[in-house]
């Protein structure tokens, strides 16, 4: 099967959703424990301090508890923070290693061994979690006072760089810079095994008022070429970025067309005050498509993202941004592709509306789950978040949902299923031959167990015991006297499963 040339077509996204879509089918029953739903959490390392104060052991410690943390609290894929100001937390010969993770930009970890982001992936995969590497594009200083390493390539093209405000960044209208930032995309995918690459809101910077973006050396050069008259630079800014987003979006797809491309847009794509027909939302803040010139709308119609997570960090009857307004905003404009929803725990819990809106989320038809800001929160357990979620809305253990727009389909039937005993041990082992090429093969399993007069029903959530890369799960001892079946099924690259093998078993 040629991937590249399909997934390249399935960027032309179904239109699922009609302009006269009724209420209803924007509605669907909330259902408790979802067997099918992204519960991600974002870790950002920009402005972290903590890293720099452990050495490479102490490091692989905090990062495994990490990954246990978030899986016990319902969390099936993490969002890290890689790349936080042109620099890393991977080596590379592209960027420095980051200030954020040894202190100093360019200094490498006292194990020159230690990679955090292979590190993390190997964690969440022995969990059954994605890791999803999660880069700023433009940023490159949030305070122009910081020193940049020697290797920066800010020292080879200071031309291709502008500062705003205190900041600086890669100018988004040159076409060497587009260029650069997926060079650096196509040096993670190619050498990790990272699920997904992700983005969030920091495209062109927010605005400063009184203040413009720094970019008349790259209007004045590439506008008028392009089409763009000189009243039309946020035309041109916009379209900057689209290039941008559907560079990345070819880049990935040429590389791993099973690697999603992920984007967290701020909340409000546009106001409806701006839009002459009225279709953007009741909302009056600032927007994706006139502040920040990206147009997440347009990028989710062509299928240039694999997913869409707004940030809707606002409270239930947010006077300028009601939370309500926005998520059913955003499920009526998302062309049916793939939607997640962005959490504020810290302003949700202090209202006591995460339960509500996480309710409100599993409402909404083209909803397929949440991600929770700021992860610290739960590794914390603060305000008793982390134990809310696991008595609550993650009691039950989720499957992300199949990316069906790049493949549908399923994997082999699980082969060979058995029980084997040993002197000290009791455990399932089925046949596996691993193809890490071909992402239609298994790249996970799922593990149910149901009592002995149990239905074996693979649509409850409740049932499954374990997600696991390996190809044995080892079973629990109960005395002997209990009887279970156990069904055992496989998960592609895609996240499309398989069907069931089953087996009886006595613990």
């Amino acid at each position: 099967m040629n991937y590249f040339r399909i997934t390249l077509i399935a960027f032309t996204a179904l239109l699922v959703l009609s302009c006269g879509a009724s209420r209803q089918s924007l509605i669907r029953t909330v259902d408790t424990s979802p067997k099918h739903e992204f519960r991600g959490v974002w870790v950002q390392t920009v402005g972290q301090s903590r890293y720099q104060q452990m050495n490479s052991a102490a490091m692989k410690h905090y990062l495994s508890e990490m990954v246990r943390k978030f899986d016990e609290a319902g969390i099936n894929a993490l969002i890290f923070q890689v790349r936080p100001e042109a620099d890393t937390f991977y080596p590379s010969d592209l960027e420095p290693w980051s200030r954020f993770l040894t202190g100093v930009q360019g200094k490498s970890p006292d194990d020159p061994s230690f990679d955090p982001l292979a590190f993390l992936i190997e964690e969440c995969h022995k969990r059954g979690m994605e890791l999803h590497a999660w880069l700023n594009p433009y940023r490159v200083k949030t305070n122009i006072n910081n020193p940049l390493a020697p290797s920066h390539i800010y020292w080879k093209y200071p031309e291709r760089f502008v500062q705003y405000g205190n900041q600086l960044f890669f100018d988004p209208g040159l076409p060497e810079n587009r260029s650069f930032i997926c060079q650096v995309v196509r040096d993670i995918v190619s050498r990790y095994d990272v699920d997904a690459v992700h983005m969030d809101d920091y495209f062109y910077p927010y605005p400063i008022a009184g203040t413009p973006f720094p970019d008349d050396n790259s209007f004045n050069a590439y506008a008028g070429s392009q089409g763009f008259s000189a009243g039309q630079r946020a035309d041109w800014r916009r379209n900057n970025v689209n290039l941008l987003i559907q560079q990345l979006k070819y880049t990935i797809a040429g590389t791993k067309p099973w690697v999603r491309f992920g984007v967290s847009p701020f909340g409000i794509y546009r106001n409806k005050r701006n839009t002459p027909d009225g279709s953007g939302s009741d909302t009056n803040g600032l927007e994706n498509y006139g502040d920040l010139y990206a147009d997440i709308k347009l990028w989710v119609e062509k299928g240039w993202i694999d997913y869409n997570l707004p940030q809707l960090y606002w409270e239930i009857g947010h006077e300028r941004a009601d939370y309500t307004t926005l998520l059913q905003w955003w499920n009526g404009n998302n062309f049916g592709q793939p939607l997640y929803i962005g959490q504020d725990l810290q302003r949700s819990m202090d209202k006591n509306e995460l339960d509500e809106k996480i309710r409100q989320s599993r409402e909404m038809s083209f909803v397929h789950g949440n991600c929770f800001w700021y992860g610290y929160l739960i590794l914390e357990n603060s305000g008793g978040i982390a134990d809310a979620l696991k008595a609550g809305a993650h009691r039950a253990k989720a499957l992300i949902p199949a990316y069906t727009h790049l493949h549908k389909g399923r994997p082999v039937k699980v082969k060979k299923l058995t029980q084997i005993f040993t002197e000290d041990m009791h455990f399932l082992a089925w046949e596996h031959r691993r193809q890490p090429q071909n992402p239609e093969t298994a790249r996970q399993f799922v593990i149910y167990r149901f009592s002995a007069n149990e239905k074996v029903d693979l649509d409850r959530a409740e049932n499954i015991v374990a997600v696991t890369p390996d190809n044995f799960y080892v079973l629990p001892y109960e005395g002997g006297g209990n009887k279970y079946t156990y069904a055992v099924t496989a998960l592609d690259a895609f996240k499309n499963e398989g069907k069931a093998a089953k087996i009886k078993v006595k613990l």
